[in-house]
């Protein structure tokens, strides 16, 4: 074997420090023989030094080894904002001008790593070069590391983390692929809340940036609310500015913002901003009243109560004024009913009012019922549940609530075992559809029976639920702004009770409730899109017709249209797969939506300007160097030792570090115990000769 190393290896007879315990002893007696000028002290000397280096085991090794190449790691930015300008071409350019270089230098290995922000994780999390880079030198040796070279824009994400954590082991070099001063207008959210009160604003702060623009100058952003018509705005460019935003309706509502483009643009997309408030609604405030104690009007009380969201106010009228017994108002424990405060001053804090089985008995003038008509006409909520009493004089329809209520009373009254019913209309609404134990396909229902129904006439709006000879019994209808429910039979309760076994009151008084109160989730005629993970959920009912496929448009202009699985009678849902973030555009022709997917600003686009400032920190503390390539062009490649500088003007250092594996190994004994026994024995007799001449 032709040896490529050769080196001493050592290995003791005894524990070191005795053999230095034993060297030193040795150097002493032979300094002091020297010292004294004594006969045969040299060969004394050279004895007690041969005696200690075959104590020592001396041996010679010579190792065979196969060299290995040092790695270099070329990382690529293919994120969004290297599509930007001239920076696609540089970037290629750089590329396979490195490649050749690199190509023409021996014992060094290309490991490339391509960096992109694409998709909705990496929209959010934005150029994450730094952990691609970790990733591929997870496998390298730190003594075979020739360097970092990394083609970018300089806007990567996450370079206070690498700096933060422990530092590749090699210079670190950047070519930069865009234009040195670039300028770009950006609109930034500072602040936005993820929930708001219904019927409340919510307050964003935004800044549109512009470092072409001066401070304070004026400049117009565009505000739309659920895709309705934006409304110009006079914002304050390079301040924060405040904004208030109304928001009308539970659910989500997509705000869209939208500034001017700049003298100095690199790319529009990030001059608008999206923003999804969901719209929570305080608690619920129902004013329920009965006008008699009845068996069903517990019913009322406890669904009501039973629910967390609703804040319930009942009164029940059980001394009507024109009572007078003679009892002594002292020993009445009754209230006096506050008709002003409800009907006049906090009427419109109540979300829903509910009159069970009123009559008119002198107690609300009708002033008052012509408040709670405009009420319901200007957005309000009206349930009414009518006895027998609405067959009568003293009906609520003779009223001016008469004037919103959906149906009115023939003055009949059918008082016969009858099993509710839903219409073809309510198995479309979802107010009704697939109640449990409804009966398929207009089967039989399940549920008890009813024995008394109100007849009526000139019904209006939805029927949603039929009794006795097919009658309206349950009716919804929206009037103005506002919507009214008519439940035109006082034997709801026998369902609570169980009777013949009962039925859903507590899921359909529950769904009724909330639909008056404009729950997203009861809408009977909505297109709707939900984001999950990934995919995009389309829900869409109608309460007539068929159901059309739906036209989406993403977020980079293109459209697609998606066909809707039927789930119901006017019931359809679709899911779409979807990889890029933003806002959603769907729309079947009658109905449109909106849907925020993903991040709705992302952090890629948050500000393309091409910068050195982010990774020069980095480049200098590993010796590396910086280079924009528009201005330099492609620095020259350098093979150096660990101990010299990595960089300088025109060129990146790559360290040549010299690694190897050894694949062989010869240890041959320096001084063997039969040599190193003679040689002893000669120094001995030589040294006694001496000593005897």
């Amino acid at each position: 074997m032709i040896p490529d190393a050769i080196d001493i290896a050592f290995g003791p007879l005894l524990p070191w420090p005795a053999i230095a315990v034993l060297a030193a002893a040795a150097a002493l007696l032979a300094g002091l023989v020297l010292w004294r000028r004594a006969r045969g002290g040299w060969w004394r000397t050279l004895a007690l030094a041969l005696l200690v280096l075959a104590l020592a085991n001396p041996s010679i090794v010579a190792e065979r080894r196969e060299p290995r190449s040092d790695v270099v790691v070329v990382a690529v930015d293919r994120s969004a904002s290297q599509e930007i300008g001239e920076r696609p071409a540089r970037t290629e350019a750089a590329l396979q001008e490195l490649d050749a270089r690199l190509a023409r230098m021996p014992d060094l290995v290309v490991e490339r790593v391509v960096v992109s922000s694409r998709g909705l994780s990496g929209a959010e999390e934005g150029t994450r070069l730094m952990a691609a880079v970790r990733e591929a030198l997870a496998d390298v040796p730190e003594h075979r590391l020739a360097g970092i070279i990394a083609i970018t824009d300089g806007q990567v994400h996450d370079v206070e983390a690498a700096m933060a954590a422990e530092q590749p082991a090699g210079p670190f070099h950047v070519l930069l692929t865009g234009e040195r001063g670039e300028q770009d207008r950006r609109l930034r959210i500072v602040r936005a809340p993820s929930f708001g009160m219904v019927d409340k604003t919510v307050t964003v702060t935004l800044e549109v940036i512009d470092p072409a623009a001066p401070t304070g100058s004026a400049t117009t952003v565009l505000m739309g609310i659920d895709g309705a018509e934006a409304i110009p705005l006079a914002v304050p460019v390079n301040q924060e500015h405040s904004v208030e935003v109304p928001i009308r309706h539970g659910g989500q509502t997509i705000l869209e913002f939208a500034a001017e483009p700049g003298t100095r643009e690199l790319v529009l997309d990030n001059n608008r901003a999206v923003i999804a408030v969901n719209g929570v609604r305080d608690r619920l405030r129902v004013l329920l009243v009965s006008g008699e104690p009845h068996a069903g009007e517990r019913t009322w009380r406890d669904i009501l109560k039973s629910d967390p969201s609703v804040d319930l106010v009942h009164f029940t009228i059980l001394r009507p004024p024109e009572k007078q017994d003679g009892t002594p108002i002292r020993e009445l424990s009754l209230i006096a009913f506050p008709i002003r405060e409800l009907f006049e001053l906090k009427l419109a804090d109540f979300d829903l009012i509910i009159f069970d089985r009123y009559r008119r008995r002198g107690v609300l003038p009708r002033m008052y019922m012509q408040n709670i008509a405009e009420y319901v006409r200007n957005g309000g909520a009206l349930l009414e549940a009518s006895g027998p009493t609405f067959a009568s004089r003293l009906s609520l329809a003779r009223t001016p609530i008469g004037d919103v209520l959906p149906a009115q009373p023939t003055g009949g009254i059918v008082e016969q075992g009858f099993r509710p019913r839903v219409t073809a209309l309510g198995n479309r609404h979802p107010v009704t559809a697939e109640l449990a134990g409804a009966g398929a396909d207009g089967g039989e229902p399940t549920w008890g029976r009813w024995f008394r129904q109100i007849e009526a006439r000139d019904v209006r709006g939805n029927v949603v639920m039929s009794g006795d000879a097919e009658r309206p019994l349950l009716v919804l209808d929206r009037v103005g702004e506002g919507r009214v429910a008519h439940l035109l039979s006082d034997h709801l309760w026998l369902w609570s009770r169980g009777y013949e076994g009962g039925g859903p009151q507590a899921e359909l008084l529950r769904r009724t409730a909330h639909w008056l109160m404009r729950e997203p989730d009861l809408e009977e005629d909505v297109l709707r899109a939900f984001a999950r993970g990934d995919q995009l959920e389309i829900d869409r009912r109608t309460l007539e017709g068929d159901l059309p496929p739906v036209r989406i448009e993403l977020p980079d202009g293109s459209s697609r249209e998606v066909a809707l699985e039927e789930l119901g009678p006017g019931h359809g849902t679709a899911t779409l797969q979807v990889d890029r973030p933003g806002l959603y555009r769907l729309s079947d022709g009658v109905r449109t939506a909106l849907v925020a997917v993903g991040a709705l600003n992302p952090v890629e686009l948050s500000d393309v300007a091409a910068t050195e400032d982010r990774l020069r920190p980095l480049s200098q503390a590993t010796g590396g160097g910086l280079q924009w390539i528009g201005e330099d062009g492609v620095p020259a490649l350098r093979r150096v030792s660990a101990d010299r500088a990595a960089a300088g003007r025109g060129w990146f250092g790559l360290r040549a570090n010299g690694d190897y594996v050894v694949t062989g190994v010869l240890t041959i004994p320096a001084l063997p115990a039969a040599l190193a026994l003679l040689l002893l024995l000669g120094g001995l007799l030589m040294t006694w000769r001496r000593e005897g001449d």
